[in-house]
């Protein structure tokens, strides 16, 4: 079991409003993987992110020895959302410089061969097997929306200007809703979550090259980071891997 996490705030902006976390177990042969990429004015994007991350995986760690058991990694997942839009969107309201921010949330519990995917708004997992690299998540945004129309294609999704628009978000609302995604692993598979940071720098093919020519998680996050700031890195950058 092998996992990294590194984040970056980037070459333009001032401050790093993504959050990372990764956990292991490696006698119970379980991992957890988690990136919250806030939004808000001033600092409250990164309050958001973090108090989500934080939040999420205190809860998630709590609970995983029943979970273990029971088989009930959904309703895990699902309880620790709840618990962490509800921090996010009191402290919204409680706080005037924290009005209105929010955060999206991508995490993965992985179990053996099995590995659960949850996301909220844009930030992505990816799974990487046999020389294929496949996008698991599906973004909750603007223009997504759009392709899935027919609108735009989804290269010129890339550079559309409402590509930042993302239409679910933790923290900006009572109620949250996430989909969730089953993975099964096989040795030698690769899971990424990352901020769209990553994903709208480096390509799929790209990221595939990288990850697949990495003798490690650590290398393939630092390579991963370098051509994202090579490339002008407009927005933060934060990327978790895990590979079995």
């Amino acid at each position: 079991m092998d996992l990294c996490a590194i984040t970056d705030k980037g070459r333009v902006r001032r401050e790093n409003q993504d959050s990372c976390y990764i956990y292991r177990e490696e006698e119970n042969d379980l991992a957890l993987l988690l990136v919250c990429d806030g939004m808000g004015g001033h600092n409250a994007g990164n309050v958001a992110s973090s108090l989500a991350a934080t939040v999420f995986a205190g809860e998630v760690k709590e609970g995983l020895a029943n979970a273990r058991v029971t088989g009930a990694v959904c309703n895990l997942m699902k309880s620790a959302l709840r618990t962490s839009n509800n921090a996010v969107y009191e402290l919204s309201d409680a706080e005037e410089s924290c009005r209105g921010m929010g955060t999206t949330l991508v995490s993965a519990i992985v179990l053996g061969d099995d590995a659960t995917v949850m996301n909220v708004g844009d930030s992505r997992a990816y799974h990487v097997s046999a020389d294929v690299i496949r996008q698991v998540t599906r973004d909750h945004s603007v223009v997504e929306d759009m392709v899935e129309r027919g609108d735009i294609t989804r290269e010129e999704s890339r550079t559309h200007p409402s590509k930042n628009l993302i239409t679910r978000a933790v923290g900006t609302s009572l109620f949250v809703e996430a989909d969730f995604f089953s993975v099964k692993l096989r040795h030698g598979d690769t899971l990424l979550l990352c901020s769209d940071g990553l994903s709208n720098t480096v390509s799929d093919d790209e990221i595939l090259f990288i990850i697949m020519g990495s003798a490690t998680m650590e290398n393939a996050g630092h390579e991963l980071m370098r051509l994202a700031l090579e490339r002008g890195a407009p927005d933060n950058v934060t990327v978790a891997l895990f590979r079995r």
